[in-house]
C-alpha cells in the first residue's frame, strides 16, 4: 500500500519538484521526526510532523499536526489542522477545524468550518468557513466570508468582511486601512478598538421584510393552486378519454334516473366516504383486522380519488349536453369540467359543499357500478 501511494505522489508531481531532494511518507499514522533536506510529502489517517521542513510540506490526512518550522510553503489538507510552528513562506490549508497557532511569513489562504487563527500573517489573509476567528491581526489585506466573524488584534491594511451572520471587533482591534463590511446587522464594535481608516457597511439581510413574506406567501399559494389543478385536469383528461364507457355510465346515471335515486346514490356516497376511516380505526384496533383495515384502506383512497376526478368529467359533460348537445364524452370534456370544478371550490364553503356533493354521488355511482360488475343479476342493469 505505501509503495502505491509513493509511486501516485511521483506521478502526479511535476518534473522539477522531483529533481530537488524530497521525502516522500504514506502510512497509517506517520511521525515526522527527523529533518527532512528539500520538500516533504506526508499522507496518512494522523499525521504529526515535528521535525523542520527545509522546502516545501505538502500534508493530507485525517488529523494534521505541524509542529516543525517550514522554510518554504506549506500545504495542509485533513479534517482538522493544527500549526504549532512558524511558516516560511504561503500556507494553504483546508479542513473543518483549522488551528493557526505560530506566524505565517507569506500569504494565508484557509478554507474550514471553524477557523482560529491566533498568529498574525505577513502577507494577505484570504479565509472562507463557518466561524472564522483572527486575534492577532495581519500585516497584509483581510478577506473573509464567513457565517460569524470575530477580529482581533492591528491590522494594517485593509479588511473586508461578508458575513451572514454577527461581525465582532474585540477590545484590542486596530484596523489602519479600509474596513468594509457586508452583514444583517451592524458590527459589534468594542469601545476600545480603533478604527481609523474609512469605515463602509452593507446591510445585507438575507430574511425578507414583512410585505416580501407576504408577496412570497401568496405566490406560493398561487403556485401551489396552479400545479394542484394542472395535475387534476391532466388527471381527469386521460381518465376520460381512456375510460369513456365508465364515464358515460356515471352521467347517464345522473341524467336518467328520477331524484329519489339521485339522492339515494348521493346518500350512499356520503356514507362511504365518511363512515369508511371509522371503520378503518375500529379495524386497526384489533390484530385480525389491521391486514383487512391496510386493504380497505387502499381501496378507500382509490374510491375517494376516482370519485373527485369523475365529479369533474360529470360537470364537463353536463356542459356539453347542455349547451352542445353532444352524448359523446371526450377527454376534453373532462378537462373543462375539472376546470369548472376547480375553480367552483376556491368558493369559500359553498364551493367545497358543491364539490363534496359531486363527489359523493359519483361515489356511490361507481360503488353501484363494481358492485354490479362483481355480483351481476338478471335484474341489474348492465351499464359497462
Amino acid at each position: 500500500m505505501n509503495k502505491f501511494l509513493l509511486t501516485a505522489f511521483a506521478l502526479i508531481l511535476p518534473t522539477s519538484t522531483l529533481a530537488a531532494p524530497a521525502t516522500f511518507i504514506a502510512s497509517e499514522a506517520p511521525l515526522a521526526t527527523t529533518s527532512a533536506p528539500g520538500n516533504s510529502y506526508i499522507g496518512g489517517s494522523s499525521v504529526v510532523v515535528t521535525a523542520p521542513t527545509m522546502g516545501d510540506l505538502v500534508v493530507t490526512g485525517g488529523s494534521i499536526v505541524s509542529a516543525g518550522t517550514v522554510e518554504e510553503d506549506a500545504t495542509l489538507i485533513g479534517g482538522s489542522v493544527d500549526v504549532r510552528a512558524p511558516i516560511s513562506g504561503d500556507l494553504r490549508t483546508a479542513g473543518g477545524n483549522i488551528i493557526i497557532d505560530d506566524t505565517v511569513a507569506g500569504d494565508l489562504v484557509v478554507a474550514g468550518y471553524r477557523v482560529d487563527d491566533n498568529a498574525r500573517a505577513s502577507g494577505s489573509v484570504f479565509i472562507v468557513g463557518a466561524n472564522v476567528s483572527i486575534t492577532a491581526g495581519a500585516a497584509g489585506p483581510v478577506i473573509v466570508y464567513a457565517n460569524n466573524v470575530y477580529l482581533d488584534g492591528e491590522f494594517s491594511g485593509d479588511v473586508k468582511v461578508v458575513a451572514g451572520g454577527v461581525v465582532r471587533l474585540g477590545s484590542s482591534a486596530v484596523v489602519r486601512g479600509k474596513f468594509s463590511y457586508e452583514s444583517p446587522e451592524p458590527a459589534r464594535i468594542a469601545e476600545t478598538a480603533v478604527l481609523k481608516g474609512p469605515v463602509e457597511y452593507t446591510n445585507a439581510t438575507y430574511l425578507p421584510d414583512a410585505s416580501t413574506s407576504r408577496s412570497l406567501a401568496v405566490l406560493s399559494v398561487a403556485v401551489f393552486l396552479f400545479v394542484r389543478i394542472l395535475g387534476a385536469l391532466i388527471l381527469a383528461g386521460l381518465l376520460a378519454g381512456l375510460f369513456p364507457r365508465l364515464a358515460e355510465a356515471v352521467v347517464l346515471r345522473a341524467t336518467t334516473r328520477r331524484t329519489r335515486s339521485v339522492l339515494l346514490t348521493t346518500l350512499l356516497g356520503f356514507a362511504a366516504i365518511v363512515a369508511t376511516p371509522i371503520l378503518l380505526v375500529l379495524l386497526a384496533l384489533t390484530f385480525v383486522g389491521i391486514g383487512l383495515a391496510v386493504l380497505l384502506a387502499i381501496a378507500y383512497a382509490l374510491l375517494v380519488f376516482l370519485a373527485f376526478m369523475y365529479a369533474g368529467i360529470l360537470l364537463g359533460a353536463l356542459f356539453v349536453r347542455r349547451f352542445w348537445g353532444r352524448e359523446t364524452i371526450l377527454w376534453h370534456d373532462g378537462v373543462l369540467g375539472m376546470l369548472a370544478l376547480s375553480l367552483v371550490a376556491l368558493l369559500p364553503v359553498v364551493g367545497w359543499i358543491v364539490v363534496f356533493a359531486f363527489a359523493a354521488f359519483c361515489a356511490g355511482v361507481l360503488l353501484a357500478l363494481f358492485f354490479s360488475a362483481a355480483f351481476p343479476g338478471d335484474s341489474e342493469e348492465e351499464d359497462l
